[in-house]
């Protein structure tokens, strides 16, 4: 499993959209491994299982558990399922490379608040401001 850093620098430039599949599988396995950093910071194992057939939302469900606060990225989780399923359904459709930077963007925002949640154990209500939080306490 990667550092927040590195899957930081996995995000920071666009991914190969030649084969749109495969970009797609990749920015939801970042999504997954940023959820997997935090259920292992709470000392717990990553589940294997699936929720609405997508371990990204198994494990946003895990890691919520007792830390409400964490239901803020719920729906980051979701918007890259939701791409996922778009660019996979239609790989070929004309609007793939635009849903492909949007959920690297979502992604990077899923790192980033996950990221400054483990710094600041309150971050929730603003977690758009999470990058800038979590800087400014290093």
């Amino acid at each position: 499993m990667r550092t927040f850093e590195q899957l930081e620098a996995a995000l920071e430039h666009p991914v190969p959209t030649d084969v749109p599949r495969d970009a797609a599988t990749f920015l939801l396995h970042v999504g997954e491994e940023s959820l997997e950093n935090w259920i292992e910071a709470k000392d717990l194992e990553p589940t294997d299982t699936v929720r609405e057939g997508f371990r990204i939302l198994a494990l946003h469900r895990q890691g919520a558990k007792g830390d409400p606060s964490f239901n803020a990225c719920r729906e980051t989780a979701r918007e890259l399922v939701y791409h996922y399923n778009l660019i996979c359904l239609d790989p070929d459709h004309p609007k793939t490379n635009h849903r492909l930077e949007m959920m690297q963007l979502v992604a990077k925002h899923l790192v980033f608040f996950i990221g400054g949640k483990l710094q600041v154990a309150g971050l929730g209500e603003f977690c758009c401001a999470a990058k800038p939080i979590r800087l400014e306490s290093v």
